[in-house]
Formats: structure tokens, C-alpha cells, sequence
């Protein structure tokens, strides 16, 4: 027989398994409602885990002359092999290829879910006619693309597709691994169906983009 001080005690773990199951959701709906520009670094991410990565993702500033890993090109990161390990997310990298398509990215949790304020993705190969398994990615995120309107600079999807498709071009940024798209990439799953792109290494986020020719 359930007395009425059972019954109560049920009622209030209910309600308090409740509560725990819908703060992060409801953590997550408050992010969806912020303003562009408001989304923090972490994201709309809610794990220890994923909050670091979004941070890496969104980094706000530019690297230093002592950040760079020299020995990173083009050529190197596109190099075949098991290469989740062969470069630091904590170093910098300067690259040169030919840029051969600019797309807008999808709506994801590094910028809060929002459609307004998304990357730029700008994939880069050895010659501009490259097929997508040899393509190297390199994003502008939400924060640079603004840094750079406020230069005077257009890093949008739009205006960096007309400066920059076909033509050779050098880009600064931080070294990140996207092990989101690791089952994606010919590195790290050879000969996949679902590849799209060479590796799961990416300048991300660009801050610094300069056409050569």
C-alpha cells in the first residue's frame, strides 16, 4: 500500500529527475536564442569534451611569428598515411595551394546553431581541378569573417568565391583536427565511399588569406 509520505517522496524524485534531464536542454534552447555575435567559444556544446573542441573551433586570436610549425604545406598535410597524430592543435601553419571551390558551411553546434552565422569552407588542392579526395579544408569562422569586415575585407561565402576560386592563394591559421570528418577522410579511412576530403587536418580558423596568382 502506498501511503501519502510515499507517494510524496516519489512525486519529488520525479520531479527532480525531471529538472536534471532538461537544464542542458534548456541551457542549449537559451543559447539558440542569442544574437549572432553573442554565441560564446564554447558553443552550443554541453560536455566537457565538446566544449574544449568548439573552443579550438572559435580561437579568437591570430597566431604569433613562434606558433608556426614550419614544416606544414600543402604537401605534407595531404601526404597519405594514418596522420591523426602528426600535427598539434597547438601550433600554427602557413600553406599555398590552388583554391578550388568555396562553399558556406552547415548549421552546427561551434556557432550556436545559428543559420545566420556560419563557416566558410574553402577547399584547397595541389592544382584547381583536383577531385575532392585530395582536397585539404580550410574554414573562416563567424569571428574572423567579422574581424575582417571591419578591415574592409569581404569573408563571406560570397565575396571570398569570387576572389579566390581557381586561383592560387596562401592562408595562415591554426592547425585543428576535425575528427568529426575523420571517418570521411582518405588519411584516416582509406578508400571509404564516404570520403570527401584527403585528411581530417584543417587551418581552422583562417586569419590570414593573400591571392598569389
Amino acid at each position: 500500500m502506498i501511503t501519502a509520505r510515499k507517494a510524496h517522496t516519489r512525486l519529488r524524485r520525479t520531479r527532480a529527475l525531471a529538472l536534471t534531464l532538461l537544464l542542458p536542454l534548456v541551457a542549449a534552447a537559451a543559447l539558440l536564442t542569442l544574437s549572432p555575435f553573442d554565441c560564446p567559444p564554447q558553443g552550443a556544446a554541453l560536455s566537457a569534451v565538446g566544449r574544449e573542441f568548439m573552443r579550438l573551433k572559435n580561437r579568437s586570436a591570430p597566431p604569433g611569428a613562434g606558433d608556426f610549425d614550419g614544416r606544414v604545406t600543402l604537401e605534407s598535410l595531404l601526404r597519405p598515411g594514418e596522420d591523426a597524430g602528426r600535427w598539434s592543435e597547438s601550433r600554427a601553419a602557413a600553406v599555398e595551394g590552388y583554391v578550388v571551390e568555396v562553399v558556406e558551411g552547415g548549421v552546427e553546434a561551434a556557432n550556436c546553431y545559428s543559420y545566420g552565422r556560419r563557416d566558410v569552407h574553402i577547399h584547397v588542392a595541389a592544382r584547381p581541378d583536383a577531385p575532392p579526395r585530395e582536397w585539404l579544408v580550410l574554414e573562416v569562422t563567424p569571428r574572423f569573417a567579422e574581424r575582417a569586415r571591419a578591415q574592409g575585407l569581404d569573408w563571406t561565402a560570397s565575396g571570398l568565391r569570387r576572389e579566390l576560386s581557381g586561383r592560387r592563394c596562401r592562408f595562415e591559421g591554426w592547425l585543428l583536427f576535425d575528427r568529426e570528418h575523420a571517418a570521411e577522410s582518405e588519411n584516416t579511412a582509406p578508400g571509404s565511399a564516404d570520403n570527401w576530403r584527403a585528411t581530417a587536418w584543417e587551418i581552422h580558423p583562417i586569419t590570414g588569406i593573400e591571392v598569389l596568382r
